[in-house]
């Protein structure tokens, strides 16, 4: 009903915008007329008269009230519409904001670039637009052309994929096997979809889905209480004509002699622009989506996200403010980047909370749960710890990183994240196991800190058992891990006499924007097998064996159709021989977040490089 009267609100005001005479009396003798014209009485004149005044009081009820609507939908979804229609993409939507103090354009270029970077650098960071890929099977993927940036353009499309995933009604029907619920504010579930079935997504919903996105990033960069949005300058001739299309060449001509190398260069063209509510974000994004699509967007978007945040913060975020935020020698963006793109914090540590390194001095690390998460191959190699936090995070999204590249997994179903009883005491285990590890993810807690993981999760141990994890001063989470095993569930441990242990079985994605070999997708001509260069999309099956289970029960467990192929119980599996694992460095992220998990794919191995 809404909609229909909606509808009918914006009808009444195109007909009063119509230019329309009214009709003169019939007269005696009719003046010469056009064949077809109409006549009215007096009568008629009056009745038309009537009618265009009540056509004139609605169309101005319409405008009053879509003029007072701030909603989304018609903030974003009727913006490009509207600019088509009333005139070209001008230069007063491209010069939007106000100059930067050449102070503060000194400070943001130093903390981005440090004092002496290379032009090789800057170029890389001065030639990555925003753009999907305009191949169907990754058209859903950011595609990276420049080896710094991915940072920031892999924790954008992950937010991406959140709200094309999960929040489909945001922006209409996206595909008809992409479920929705209507009944609730957002999905709690969506149901698997093959990966080529992305290619349904239309340009109309991946460009909202970028600019809710984008926005939201930045409020949540900005406290969610307002988002700086960076744009160029653009000159004014070439500006006519700029619209909407991701390859828009007059933008790109626009830049073509365009070259930042100091803050002076920056605080020559920047401009910012403050928004306090999301939707006047997200009606600045959309207008100036042109200028992020540019070879300046990736940079662009970061220096937004600084800027919301506020430089003073950002600094006093970081361990070591002194450093660059772009890393050299290879000019990657570095995890305290990362980290204020995913919870609004430059903080350059994945573990949750802080940890005391005594004499008042602190290492930050994550402080709150956040949207989609972070995995990293550095973890399997014993480099760092990621927390609960970015390692479970409200969407099964997480950006992955490797030592120089930044890509995304996600799943299509929530339920990969569900935790069964006993995978929750584990979890609530190793939680209070790790609030005590001061050791920087090294494994290992005082026996004071031991025994307050023992009281805080209730577990019973013999005394001999205590006295002899506690014989070297300190306890080593893998001997503390056998006897918890070990240890019966009456007790607080998690043997299970039952035997009652569930294998789930879920599928996975991986996204690589940067552009690679393709051999999956061969094309045949004359000249035989040529690879094709396109962002890579792989569909991963996971089968992980419960975590407490020892390793002789690994075994691929064949699930009756009645257990619905995530669980099994004891009465519906039978033990086969074990699966083999296909194996590539994705697979050991994969494993810190599902311990000893079993991944399968066809075609080439996924590349997280």
């Amino acid at each position: 009903m809404a909609d229909q009267e909606e509808e009918d609100l914006r009808t009444a005001l195109r007909m009063s915008m119509q230019q329309l005479s009214p009709p003169e009396p019939k007269r005696s003798k009719p003046r010469d007329s056009p064949v077809g014209a109409p006549t009215f009485s007096s009568e008629e004149s009056s009745e038309v008269k009537t009618r265009m005044m009540q056509r004139e009081l609605m169309a101005a009820a319409a405008e009053k009230r879509m003029l007072a609507s701030k909603s989304y939908s018609e903030a974003v979804g009727s913006a490009s519409k509207s600019v088509k229609k009333e005139k070209e993409f001008g230069v007063k939507d491209v010069n939007l904001g106000k100059k930067m103090l050449e102070s503060e354009a000194n400070q943001l270029f130093s903390m981005v670039f440090g004092d002496k970077v290379s032009k090789e650098i800057l170029a890389q960071w001065s030639n990555q637009g925003i753009r999907f890929s305009p191949d169907p099977e990754t058209s859903m993927g950011l595609v990276q052309h420049e080896g710094g940036p991915c940072g920031v353009l892999a924790t954008i499309q992950a937010f991406v994929l959140k709200n094309i995933l999960f929040f489909p009604h945001e922006f209409g029907k996206i595909a008809s096997n992409l479920a929705q619920n209507s009944g609730s504010s957002r999905l709690s579930k969506s149901e698997c979809v093959a990966s080529n079935n992305f290619a349904a997504l239309t340009e109309d919903v991946k460009r909202r889905a970028l600019i809710r996105s984008m926005g939201e990033i930045l409020f949540l960069c900005g406290a969610n209480r307002n988002a700086v949005i960076a744009t160029l300058s653009v000159p004014q001739n070439s500006a006519e004509g700029l619209g909407y299309s991701p390859g828009n060449e007059i933008m790109s001509n626009a830049f073509e002699g365009l070259s930042i190398e100091s803050g002076s260069d920056l605080q020559k063209v920047l401009r910012v622009t403050t928004c306090t509510s999301q939707e006047s974000a997200f009606q600045s994004l959309d207008a100036a989506l042109p200028v992020f699509q540019s070879r300046m967007g990736a940079l662009l978007f970061l220096i937004s996200a600084l800027l919301s945040r506020g430089l003073d913060m950002v600094q006093a975020d970081r361990d070591d403010p002194s450093l660059p935020l772009v890393t050299a020698p290879f000019g990657h963006a570095s995890q305290e980047i990362v980290n204020l793109l995913l919870c609004g914090q430059a903080v350059p540590n994945v573990f949750d909370g802080r940890m005391d390194l005594g004499g008042g001095m602190f290492l930050k690390g994550i402080s709150k749960s956040v949207e989609v998460g972070f995995l990293t191959l550095l973890e399997s190699l014993n480099f760092c710890k990621v927390g609960q936090f970015l390692k479970c995070p409200k969407w099964p999204i997480w950006v992955v990183g490797s030592e120089s590249h930044y890509t995304v997994l996600f799943a299509l179903d929530t339920s990969v994240q569900d935790e069964n009883e006993l995978e929750e005491r584990e979890s609530q285990i190793r939680k209070a196991f790790d609030a005590q590890d001061q050791s920087g993810g090294g494994g290992f807690i005082s026996v004071e800190g031991f025994h307050l993981v023992l009281r805080e999760t209730n577990i019973k141990l013999q005394p001999e058992k205590v006295d002899h994890l506690c014989s070297t001063g300190f306890i080593v989470w893998s001997e503390f891990w056998q006897v918890i095993l070990d240890l019966d569930k009456n007790f607080g441990g998690l043997k299970d006499s039952t035997g009652l242990m569930g294998k789930k079985v879920f599928d996975l994605y991986h996204f690589n924007g940067i552009a690679k070999s393709d051999l999956n997708g061969n094309q045949f001509g004359c000249g035989g097998e040529t690879a094709i260069q396109r962002p890579r999309l792989t569909k991963l099956r996971v089968s992980v064996p419960p975590r407490w289970t020892p390793e002789e029960f690994m075994a691929d467990v064949a699930v009756s159709s009645a257990s619905g192929g995530n669980e099994s119980s004891g009465k519906d599996v039978e033990v086969s021989k074990p699966e083999p694992s296909q194996h590539a460095p994705l697979v050991d992220c994969i494993r810190t977040r599902w311990a000893r998990a079993i991944c399968r794919w066809a075609g080439d191995p996924p590349s997280i490089v």
